[in-house]
């Protein structure tokens, strides 16, 4: 079914390792308003979206999962090479403890990933516009640890999914709009 070329979908650099910086990223693996909530969320929806949009759904679902590899990605650089010491002074203490340097799905908090960050109504417009604030707390996520971070090449590939956060939260909006439409015309409401 998948067609599968070892290849992120951005590169992925980081200048040295930094477990610091791999604690706020976790955020984004396994946080409420990361990657792998998104993609979940969105490949949910799609079974009680219109016809006319669900395409957009499996699309950026699948393109979420392509973000995830590249936090993973991000996180393993940044710790892979880091003592039990530089994780504990981290804050990775407990992590560390439990899964030494391998990923986790986990916030920042080092609280584990839970099904209830999955919203789905099943009214398509109400779960669009839960789509878009997703899109805009990522968005927001990514600059608040491009703020933190002193690492440009980490901080290129952070801005290049802070842009893919932007253009989801467009489309979102945009397929918001063509159900208004058609609801407002009775087709599908």
């Amino acid at each position: 079914m998948w067609y599968y070329e070892k290849k992120l979908q951005y590169p992925v650099r980081v200048s040295s390792c930094n477990p610091q910086l791999a604690k706020y990223l976790i955020e984004q693996y396994g946080g409420a308003d990361g990657e792998l909530s998104a993609a979940l969320r969105y490949l949910n929806q799609r079974y009680t979206i219109p016809d006319k949009v669900v395409g957009l759904l499996t699309d950026i679902g699948t393109e979420e999962f392509a973000h995830l590899e590249m936090i993973a990605t991000m996180v393993y650089k940044l710790t892979k090479d880091a003592t039990p010491e530089q994780m504990k002074a981290a804050g990775l203490g407990a992590h560390y403890a439990n899964h030494e340097h391998a990923l986790y799905y986990e916030n920042a908090a080092g609280s584990a990933w839970t099904a209830t960050y999955i919203a789905a109504k099943g009214d398509p417009i109400a779960d669009l516009y839960e789509d878009i604030a997703a899109e805009e707390k990522a968005r927001a996520t990514y600059q608040w640890i491009i703020n933190l971070s002193d690492d440009p090449d980490l901080n290129d590939g952070l801005k290049y999914l802070r842009e893919r956060e932007i253009i989801h939260s467009q489309r979102f909006r945009e397929a918001v709009e063509i159900l208004k439409e058609e609801r407002d015309r009775k087709i599908f409401f």
